[in-house]
Formats: C-alpha cells, structure tokens, sequence
C-alpha cells in the first residue's frame, strides 16, 4: 500500500471570463498528501487554496490535471463511483452557521451522512451513532435535539466536524475552519482536530491564510501563491528556515509571543498588490513584488526544487544561482 493517500498531477482549475481569458485559480499544482499526516496549506487570500482543496474532492470540477485517491483516478470516476469513494473525504466549512440547516436539528445533521450512505439502520442505531459522534467532538450528547442558532460558533463547529466525521472518512479538509472564531475557541478547535487526527487515524488538509495556526498543526506546509505551490517542506524547517522569498514575507506577520522581540523586529513588506489570477505575471509569478527578482525571472518560470532540509523544495531562481539560502529581505518600517 502507498504512503500517499491523495495525489494532484498538474491540476488546473480555470473559470472562463466573459469575452475572452480565465481566473487562473490553480494552475498547474503537484501535490503528495501521506497518510496520517496534517498537511497545511497557506497563502493570501484569492491564491486558490480553497479551490485546490474543492478540486481533490472533485466539489469542482478540474479543466486539466488528475486527482487520484488511494490509487482510483477520482477525475475518471462516473458519479455512482466518485459517491463511494467520496464517503471517505469530509469537509469541514469556514463559517459554521452557513454550513449547518438552521431548520435541520443537531442529530438530523450528524445523522444525514450515515442515511446517505448507509452506514447504520434504524433509528435507535443513527441515534446512539449521533451520540459517539457528538462526544467525539466534546459535545454532551443531550443536545442533539437543539438547533445551530443555540449553539455559540464553536460548538457549531463541533456539530460541523462531527458530521464531517460521520461518514468514517480516512481524508479531512479543513477550509478556514477556525477563520470566523474568537482567538480563545480557534485553540480549542485547533487541539480537537489534532487529536482527532491522532486518534482516527486521519489525513488532515488543514487550509487557512493564518501561518501561525498552520505551523500549530501541521506537519507539513505548502505555500500557495497565484494558483501554485511556492513551498513546500516540514513545517518546523518552513517554519525556522524558509526558502522562498514570499515564504518569508508571510512569516513575517506572525507576531512573535515575547513583547520585547516584537517591538524591535521589523516587518517584510511586499511591494505592489497581487497580480489578478486572470493575469499572471510571464516567468516567476513572484517576481513583480520580489526584490531579489533578476534576469531569469521574467522568462523562465521556477520549478520547484529540493532545497534547505530534506523534504523542502522551493521554486525559486536565487538557489540556481547561489547555492546558498536566499538572503533577507529589506525591510521597510
């Protein structure tokens, strides 16, 4: 059996405009995603981290590329086959309340992937399931019977994870599943989806443009930018020692736990706005906001290439030509 659970090979997702041209949203991505890992995906937003993680469960559909679950093509699947295997990915939602039927209770909602697939008969054997599920996610079971609009919006998540989780899948995707809670409940999730991974056994691809968090949970980080993988490495070598300028830049912003440090440190900050999708920088697609861009930039486009530790690969024209980690960037106040 292959360590790698879900694999994209140059995947595409291109929305047509009107007239003439396309949203570039993921443009041309190659991704390994091993099992029992948390793989975190960041980047600004509109980069396509959302659409690359509707992509590999196929809730849109690629323009080119394919997605291969556990070995089966999921891009070549008719819909009868891509329904059972998709049994086995859940998705947890950024905003709670959108993501739950204000008409449906707590126990219909968990209840509704066990009736669609057919993983328990009966209503006493859907009700004690709701049950294990609701307290799975440290919930008390008694509360099945309410409505989201009693719940606070982390327990809302909860209730969003635990329906996640009802249909027994092997692959979670967490799109900004914390993005729309206050700082103190987006811990207590981030601590539940670690240990639900641990304990269930999952492959976690936890998306959000909040590098901290990433770095919280993850064992792998990738970098997206403009509709491609940037950076890609062990989240602690990412983390301490990134080889990509934008890499840098986004670690920047995190804000340093040790008040002293905080004060004195300048911020990266990038030049220009980030190009439209829809018009994607020739070359590096990096290279209009980068201030070490030279020569090669404008033509040739990086791929990406081991660098730094084992396992981290960067796209980037400065290791072909220094061999050495790129240098720091300047800073502007």
């Amino acid at each position: 059996m292959s360590d790698v659970l879900i694999s994209a090979r140059g995947l595409e997702v291109h929305f047509p405009l009107q007239g003439k041209g396309a949203v570039r949203a993921v443009d041309g991505v190659d991704l390994d995603i091993h099992r029992g890992e948390t793989l975190g995906l960041v980047g600004e937003s509109g980069c396509g981290k959302s659409t690359l993680g509707n992509a590999l469960l196929r809730l849109v559909e690629p323009t080119a590329g394919t997605v291969t679950f556990d070995g089966a093509d999921m891009t070549a699947l008719d819909r009868r086959s891509l329904r059972s295997l998709r049994r086995r990915a859940g998705m947890v939602f950024q905003d709670p309340f959108a993501s739950l039927d204000p008409r449906r209770t707590v126990a219909q909602t968990v209840a509704e992937p066990l009736e669609v697939h057919r993983l328990r008969s009966g209503r006493r054997e859907i009700a004690a399931r709701v049950g294990e599920l609701l307290e799975l996610v440290g919930l008390d079971p008694a509360v099945a019977g309410r409505y989201p609009h009693e719940f606070s919006g982390g327990q809302r998540q909860r209730v969003g994870i635990a329906r996640a989780l009802a249909g027994e899948p092997d692959f979670l995707v967490c799109d900004e599943a914390i993005a729309s809670l206050d700082v103190s409940v987006q811990a207590q999730v981030l601590n539940l989806l670690r240990r639900l991974q641990r304990q269930l056994g999952l492959t976690l691809l936890f998306i959000s443009h909040d590098l901290s968090a990433i770095r919280h949970i993850s064992d792998r980080i990738a970098v997206m930018y403009l509709g491609r993988i940037v950076e890609i490495g062990p989240a602690t070598a990412v983390g301490a020692d990134p080889q990509m300028p934008y890499t840098q830049a986004l670690l920047s912003a995190v804000p340093v736990p040790h008040p002293e440090l905080e004060r004195t440190r300048q911020r990266i900050v990038l030049r220009g706005d980030v190009p439209s999708p829809s018009a994607v920088p020739s070359g590096c697609r990096f290279r209009t906001r980068c201030p070490h861009a030279f020569e090669p930039c404008p033509e040739v486009d990086p791929a990406l290439q081991e660098v730094g530790a084992p396992g981290q690969l960067a796209a980037c024209h400065l290791h072909g030509v220094i061999g050495t980690p790129i240098p720091a960037f300047g800073t502007e106040s």
